[in-house]
């Protein structure tokens, strides 16, 4: 089982940059496709990147693609996201998850972690 607990979410203004974390624990993180979701209040969890078991592959959204790069570092059973040009949407919780299988954009990951809330204001 992949445990993770998230950081890095705060409070920004529009422009600004931040860079969440997720770290996670078990033996076999390599062998984990990891992604980042975000959930506004009200709203449906919505994908926002993914990275493949060895960090050959990501995949983005065009609502972030070119301002946010996911990235891992397998030992150190990390995964970062680092969001660039922040701009000022629905407060969000981004959340990190995980599944022993084929990268997927939508929600149907094993593992979650508790979220870390990102909020931009303009």
């Amino acid at each position: 089982q992949v445990q993770r607990v998230e950081s890095g979410g705060g409070l920004v203004q529009t422009g600004d940059s931040l860079r969440l974390s997720c770290a996670a624990s078990g033996r076999t993180f390599s062998s984990y496709v990891m992604a980042w979701f975000r959930q506004a209040p009200g709203k449906a969890r919505e994908f926002v990147a993914s990275i493949s078991g060895i960090g050959s592959s990501t995949t983005y959204p065009d609502s972030v693609k070119g301002r946010f790069t996911i990235s891992r570092n397998n030992n150190l059973n990390t995964v970062w996201l680092p969001m660039n040009n922040l701009k000022p949407e629905a407060p969000a919780v981004y959340y990190c998850a995980a599944r022993n299988s084929l990268v997927s954009t939508t929600p149907d990951y094993t593992y979650w972690g508790q979220g870390t809330q990102v909020t931009v204001s303009s």
